[in-house]
């Protein structure tokens, strides 16, 4: 049911965005190869390398998309694909930004209960060359045996040139069965040419376990 409602949704906004504003569409996709997928800090991909495509479509203040990546739960699940949408605007300086994101998983195990959906509520301030946001997430249903779900992220970003920037975020999921738990990035991105970049990045919790430990994620990412 989750499913057919987040899509629902998504469509709803893609047919939204073409009736409000069709002239004014906008279009983008994104490639990425990293050396593992870390979500809200775990791996996806026991460590191992992913590959991810997404498309965004944009018109207005509305926007919806996709996206996909490889993942590796150590059993038969093959992919991750993502469907959001929400709208964005700016208000006395403050850029915001109220969504809905669907997690799905392929040839997840019967029963799993993998996957959710999140509404996320986000909102971030330029100051000078530097970029301060708070972002919160909420889900009813969780992945897993977890139901409802929160998380909330302090990031920041700083353009230390026009082809370099360090970013980095403090969050905390809280779960009602797993234990809550703290995470925290940090890493240095570089713009290769227009359409293609680097990232450089240090990922770390709190959590004793091999999916959680301190890494180094390198991506390369193509964006046009």
């Amino acid at each position: 049911m989750r499913i057919y409602l987040a899509s629902a949704a998504a469509a709803a906004l893609l047919l939204s965005a073409g009736a409000a504003s069709a002239q004014n569409a906008e279009v983008s996709f994104n490639a990425i190869v990293t050396s593992d997928y870390v979500f809200r800090g775990f791996s996806q991909t026991d460590s191992d390398l992913a590959f991810q495509l997404g498309a965004d479509l944009t018109a207005g203040a509305i926007y919806a998309g996709a996206w996909a990546s490889n993942v590796d739960f150590g059993d038969d699940t093959k992919a991750e694909f993502d469907i959001y949408g929400g709208v964005r605007g700016e208000t006395a300086g403050y850029e915001w930004d109220l969504g809905l994101v669907g997690y799905f998983y392929a040839d997840a195990p019967g029963g799993a209960d993998y996957d959710y959906v999140e509404v996320k509520a986000a909102a971030s301030r330029a100051i000078g060359p530097a970029t301060l946001g708070l972002a919160a997430y909420y889900s009813p249903d969780f992945f897993g045996i977890d139901e409802a779900a929160t998380y909330v992220e302090l990031n920041g970003e700083w353009a230390v040139t026009d082809k370099v920037s360090l970013s980095g975020a403090v969050g905390e999921q809280r779960l009602d069965v797993n234990d809550d738990y703290a995470t925290w990035n940090m890493g240095l991105g570089y713009a290769l040419t227009d359409v293609v970049s680097v990232d450089l990045r240090y990922h770390d919790t709190n959590v004793d376990g091999g999916l959680s430990e301190s890494r180094i994620v390198a991506s390369l990412s193509l964006g046009f």
